[in-house]
């Protein structure tokens, strides 16, 4: 799942977003070709060019259909409930934003709607949003400065009840709660910030819906004139549209302001979007592109097999499918794969009875084979695949240290010396218990294949420590359940972009998307300090003392970092952006 400005959680993450400042790596790599065109040279799109990205000439196409893994389900992604990286995956289309990530995970900026985004003061620091002038969404209003406020304020958290609860239920906060946002005119937005915060490239990113839907929604005459002071009847009003009535389909609610435009939406099944008559920049390939939720990786590659399908984007890395796709070359068809934004991992509740002692995490963590589990299901997609050592950074990244090797060992022995050491005992049962709480506990997680054989693979690794594992598969358990922690140990993905910060919302104390009630005093202070560092040198040595401190919680068990899949016919280049999909340059497909 996916969270962003919060992570997307993968499932999502969405949700939540990584934070390094203008940084690229992380993506690229592939194995396959497409004719004299390797599939790692499509990781830059063609409407690259520096540090920016204008939308190119591109041969008009009749329909294109895609594949994924999870159906679309909410126009606002960047509520705490809705935001999802399946969202993302079709609102980079529909909503336009800031900035653009290349399949190297380079920040660019959006030359079809910006003219610049400039550090107009260091100290206070001050960014200036610069929009070019006549860029609309597709009913034909101005996409201007009172959308970028509402970002800016609807996520902020600054809005909040008498009881001290935020008017709008925001997937994350961070970076927009530092911002005393303004308009200085219609083009223009200026953020000053109260610290430095060197990731003001994931702002404005992603999320940027229409202000004038809003004030016509709720009975607002103009969106920038709303304070944290207003009165609470206007503030309630907004937000009530905010938070839900972006729910489900109604095109008059839903404009584009990116290449394509929302037509259709069928609940938990496709959306349909098409060319965005009014869209600033060049129009896109296709005329139409129809994306479709196949929850099963294998019935995705038969679909392409079977020309049902164009494109598979493949969130969630299946050792069947990948070898089904790789086999398929003599039909024409691409078969691609790179490291990705999203790591796998299982979050485990505190407030469970047993999860609540530390000593049973501690033996959950050593009985877990990570090692095992990458192997038996991502090693035919990524041969080198280990397990992850980090929360906080990638493998490859500077800073990255694995914490979590002596934690994780995979030993059920291990397991069971921590549990008998505190005085838990096994019953006739096999499982250990004390004071009448049992070590049992269910890990909940979607229906997807991978994620059932993670699961089935635990059960054996933990039953031999003595701890019970139940199976909890419940398709709707990312889109209804992980937002109120309602689960013992959950078992996703959290996606984001090549930015740190947006992993605040997660781990903080209280923090907007830490569902599972994790506290560290030594992850709250260096990861505060790391984000308000001017350089990543200098931000690196805290965002390591927090991983450390977010390990010795052993709240949150890092399992590998997944790879993307993506394969395609018929089409000139596709590559997954690894965290706005596999659709994110879809402007630019070109048939053969």
């Amino acid at each position: 799942m996916s969270r962003t400005k919060a992570l997307p959680a993968i499932a999502l993450l969405s949700g939540a977003v990584l934070v390094l400042g203008a940084c690229s790596g992380g993506g690229g790599g592939g194995n396959a070709s497409s004719g004299d065109q390797s599939i790692a040279e499509m990781a830059v799109p063609r409407g690259e060019s520096g540090d920016g990205y204008t939308s190119p000439e591109t041969k008009e196409s009749d329909l294109i259909q895609l594949s994924l893994d999870k159906p679309f389900t909410t126009y606002n992604n960047a509520t705490a409930d809705g935001n999802s990286s399946y969202n993302t995956y079709a609102l980079t289309l529909i909503q336009t934003g800031a900035w653009k990530l290349d399949g190297n995970n380079k920040v660019i900026l959006n030359k079809d709607v910006m003219e610049s985004v400039e550090v107009t003061s260091k100290d206070p620091q001050e960014v200036t949003w610069k929009i070019k002038p006549g860029v609309k969404w597709s009913d034909g209003e101005a996409w201007d400065c009172d959308d970028f406020y509402m970002q800016w304020f609807t996520q902020s958290g600054k809005a909040k009840k008498g009881d001290g609860s935020p008017y709008f239920l925001a997937a994350g906060t961070t970076g927009y709660e530092l911002i005393d946002g303004s308009c200085k005119d219609n083009q223009t937005f200026v953020g000053k910030f109260s610290e430095k915060y060197p990731d003001y490239q994931d702002l404005f990113s992603a999320d940027v819906l229409p202000a004038h839907i809003v004030e016509k929604q709720a009975g607002v005459e103009d969106i920038t004139k709303l304070t944290p002071t207003t009165d609470a009847a206007t503030l309630t009003k907004v937000a009530d549209f905010w938070n839900t009535k972006w729910n489900g389909f109604d095109k008059a609610l839903q404009p584009g302001s990116g290449q394509y435009v929302m037509t259709e939406f069928v609940a938990n099944q496709s959306v349909t979007l098409e060319r965005n008559p009014n869209w600033a920049g060049k129009p896109g390939g296709p005329k139409k592109i129809f994306m479709k939720a196949v929850p099963d990786p294998v019935a995705q590659a038969q679909a392409l097999e079977n020309g049902e399908v164009q494109v598979n984007g493949l969130t969630q890395p299946d050792v069947n499918a990948a070898t089904r796709l790789k086999g398929l070359s003599a039909q024409g068809i691409t078969f691609g794969a790179a490291p990705g934004l999203s790591f796998e991992h299982l979050d485990l509740n505190f407030k469970h009875p047993a999860l609540s002692k530390e000593e049973v995490r501690k033996a959950f963590f050593q009985c877990v084979k990570r090692q095992d589990i990458a192997d038996k299901l991502i090693s035919e997609i990524q041969s080198d695949v280990k397990p992850l050592g980090s929360l906080i950074f990638f493998p490859g990244e500077e800073g990255y240290k694995d914490v979590y090797a002596d934690k994780s060992k995979g030993s059920a022995e291990e397991a069971k010396k921590i549990l008998s050491g505190a005085g838990w005992t096994q019953g006739a049962d096999g499982v250990f218990a004390k004071d009448g709480v049992k070590a049992s506990f269910k890990i909940s997680h979607t229906d997807i294949p991978r994620r059932k054989q993670t699961v089935e693979l635990i059960q054996g690794q933990c039953k031999e420590a003595g701890i019970e594992v139940i199976d909890d598969t419940d398709p709707n358990f990312l889109d209804e359940r992980v937002s109120n922690g309602d689960y013992h140990v959950a078992l996703f993905a959290w996606s984001g972009s090549p930015f740190k910060s947006s992993k605040k919302s997660i781990y903080q104390t209280g923090g907007g998307q830490n569902w599972q009630g994790l506290s560290s005093k030594g992850f709250d202070e260096n990861f505060t300090k790391g984000v308000s560092q001017t350089s990543i040198a200098d931000a690196t040595k805290y965002y390591q003392e927090a991983d450390k401190a977010l390990a010795d919680t052993y709240g949150s068990l890092p399992l590998f970092q997944m790879p993307n899949m993506w394969a395609f016919k018929g089409l000139d280049r596709v590559y997954f952006q690894s965290y706005y999909g596999v659709a994110a340059f879809a402007n630019e497909w070109q048939q053969k």
